[in-house]
């Protein structure tokens, strides 16, 4: 018996990388997988999908003519399918309105329900803030922050109606969100922001879904991806261990078993974030009221300028 036997699951962002690597475990585990991937450049730049409406390759007109974007998603189908998994692939945008209502309808249909959505999509273009142009930042905050709240909004409406309907909902929704985020790092104001504001969306959807019998958490990964070889100095801080037989702490498959508790039924957490990297998991605390300082009445300037270094610094 699989931990997900039973279990409908989506995983954006899943070509390569951690994607790949949840999308694997999660059908391992028996649950039948969407593999959504539009196979862009860690940037976000790319060719737009050659077929409309984001079709799955065995549906395509013109099978000849086949994309790397068309081939990585189901490149992870065939891997899953071989191990006698059930998936399929799907190229759809999830930061598009209407195609994150195509996605989640996609897995209803072909399976039958849909009870895990694990976002996990992102782009990266670090930028200091004085070189930033708008195209980098709304590129950015669109895949990164848009890309997990569209899927979860309609699979949010789908949980909604099941309820309604008088069905029992045990659904979870696992999002990823960055230390830039979360802590800080130069160069990413933009990324940041956005990660940020999932992990705000994940505590704030915790609450909201709740009485759908959806639970809501977040994941901050440390692990090699694209997005750490193409960032200068990581590349050889995440490369794998030189000597066979040594744990490789990088290697994104680590990350991969918390979403699978996540998304399991008898998972009860929710409303974290919790940072994983090798044999560690890690709980972040949101933001927190910490020294006070306080006056009779309304505070003066002066008085201000006395107390606030001590209480800032």
């Amino acid at each position: 018996m699989g931990e997900l036997d039973g279990r409908v699951a989506i995983v954006t962002g899943a070509g390569r990388g951690l994607g790949r690597a949840h999308a694997l475990l999660l059908a391992a585990e028996g649950a039948c997988v969407v593999v959504n991937d539009v196979d862009r450049a860690v940037d976000g730049s790319g060719p737009p999908d050659p077929t409309p409406g984001g079709q799955r390759l065995d549906d395509a007109p013109g099978q000849a003519v086949v994309s790397e974007r068309r081939r990585s998603a189901d490149r992870v189908v065939e891997e899953i399918r071989a191990a006698g998994g059930k998936a399929i692939a799907s190229t759809v945008d999830v930061a598009d309105w209407s195609a994150g209502e195509q996605l989640v309808a996609e897995a209803v249909d072909t399976f039958g329900d849909l009870h895990v959505v694990v976002n996990n999509a992102g782009v990266l273009r670090d930028r200091a803030l004085v070189n930033m142009s708008e195209e980098d930042f709304d590129v950015v905050l669109d895949v990164d922050l848009k890309g997990h709240v569209v899927p979860t909004r309609f699979a949010a409406a789908y949980w909604r109606s099941q309820v309604k309907a008088g069905r029992t909902v045990h659904a979870s929704v696992v999002n990823t969100v960055s230390t830039s985020g979360l802590v800080g790092n130069p160069g990413q104001s933009h990324y940041g922001a956005a990660k940020a504001g999932v992990a705000a969306f994940t505590l704030i959807c915790a609450q909201e879904l709740a009485h759908y019998g959806v639970r809501v958490n977040a994941i901050s990964p440390a692990a090699r991806t694209r997005m750490t070889d193409t960032s200068p100095g990581l590349a050889k801080l995440f490369a794998p261990p030189g000597e066979p037989g040594m744990f490789d702490r990088w290697d994104p498959a680590n990350v991969s078993p918390l979403v699978v508790y996540l998304a399991s039924k008898r998972c009860e957490v929710t409303g974290r974030v919790l940072a994983v990297q090798g044999g560690t998991i890690q709980l972040f605390e949101p933001w927190t009221l910490g020294a006070t300082v306080e006056t009779a009445g309304r505070w003066s300037i002066d008085e201000i300028a006395e107390v606030l270094p001590g209480l800032a610094g």
